[in-house]
């Protein structure tokens, strides 16, 4: 196995620890009590399903990294993997989206009312995981926690209205910095910048400054991001366990097609901005596959490729000076290894 295989190799290894030990904590809130047909069993299953579990393996990689112990950290952890599913839930009915994790979505299944209540019920159990950490770290290290969480729920929601405008107002006038913005709010703050700031919270008990992490959660986010986006255009449905082109049937603005949006003029513009302005349901294969190779045609997906480089360039060096006195460990080495799986992972 190369170098590189190596790595990747060991980066999944760790997420799946980390994973399996989130799990367990978050597993610990979901209730066995009815009603169970409409509503527990719901709440469970996104959960059920696995996941990356990129976020819980930050926060508790950065807790150890910055001193602290796997423990302390588990009911953070564990909230934000609830939280997380909150946020697909509710995303899913947003977006129209037909696939999670492989399967059918929460309310394509059961229904937008059911799915809607199941999520909003994942964001009380998250504030159940959060309460005990004033049993565990004491009060003030706990509101600090809860402060962090309050913030990242607010950029996140801030990030989400400003996706759900665009598609709204069939946005075409957009620029790869509006997208770099958006995504600090939707995917970074709460994907990578609040683990990590959560996890040096608790390792450290609140003695480093959690500000020097931003820069790089939010490199490694849209390295995150901009993998995510290529994949799904490019990945195996199977593998990657969402609906194939998904964003294009739900009109995201994705890096690809704001480059797209600013290459293209003429008919292939006006194709493009037509595309966009319909409805999900209006949007066909055919349509979707015409886009996809304007954008091969155009460039953009050499473009977003490129582009993703260079972020995980500056995550690199945002790392070093983020991690600068953090001593040696093999959590501040998985933290790193991150950077360049971000870019190198198939699903």
């Amino acid at each position: 196995m190369s170098e590189a295989g190596a790595t990747t190799a060991a980066v999944e290894d760790e997420l799946a620890r980390y994973g399996a030990m989130a799990r367990d904590a978050m597993h610990a809130y979901l209730p066995e009590a009815e009603p169970r047909r409409h509503l527990w069993s719901l709440v469970a299953e996104y959960p059920g399903r696995g996941g990356k579990a990129i976020r819980p393996a930050l926060c508790l990689a950065s807790t150890v990294a910055f001193g602290g112990e796997v423990e302390e950290a588990l009911p953070s952890a564990a909230a934000l993997e609830l939280l997380h599913n909150a946020f697909l839930v509710h995303d899913d009915v947003e977006d129209a989206s037909l696939l999670r994790r492989g399967q059918p979505t929460l309310h394509a299944e059961h229904g937008v009312p059911l799915a809607v209540n199941a999520g909003d019920a994942l964001v009380i159990l998250a504030g159940a995981a959060l309460r005990d950490n004033r049993r565990l770290l004491g009060t003030r290290l706990a509101t600090r926690i809860g402060d962090e969480f309050e913030l990242m729920a607010r950029r996140t929601i801030e990030g989400q209205a400003r996706e759900l405008g665009w598609r709204r107002d069939v946005a075409c006038d957009l620029e790869p910095d509006d997208y770099l913005d958006l995504i600090m709010h939707k995917t970074c703050w709460y994907t990578t910048i609040h683990p990590l700031r959560v996890g040096a919270l608790i390792g450290s008990f609140d003695r480093v400054d959690l500000d020097s992490l931003v820069r790089f959660g939010f490199y490694l986010g849209a390295a995150f991001q901009i993998q995510d986006d290529l994949l799904n255009l490019l990945g195996d449905e199977a593998k990657y366990g969402k609906e194939s082109c998904g964003d294009l049937y739900e009109g995201k603005r994705t890096l690809m097609v704001i480059h797209l949006l600013n290459e293209t003029n003429g008919k292939d513009r006006r194709a493009l901005e037509r595309f966009l302005a319909l409805e999900r349901p209006q949007r066909t294969a055919a349509d979707v596959a015409a886009i996809v190779e304007l954008m091969r045609h155009h460039g953009s997906l050499d473009f977003a490729q490129a582009f993703g480089q260079g972020i995980a360039e500056a995550a690199t060096d945002a790392f070093e000076a983020a991690f600068a006195e953090v001593p040696d460990s093999p959590e501040r080495h998985f933290l790193r290894d991150l950077i360049a799986w971000m870019l190198e992972r198939d699903a």
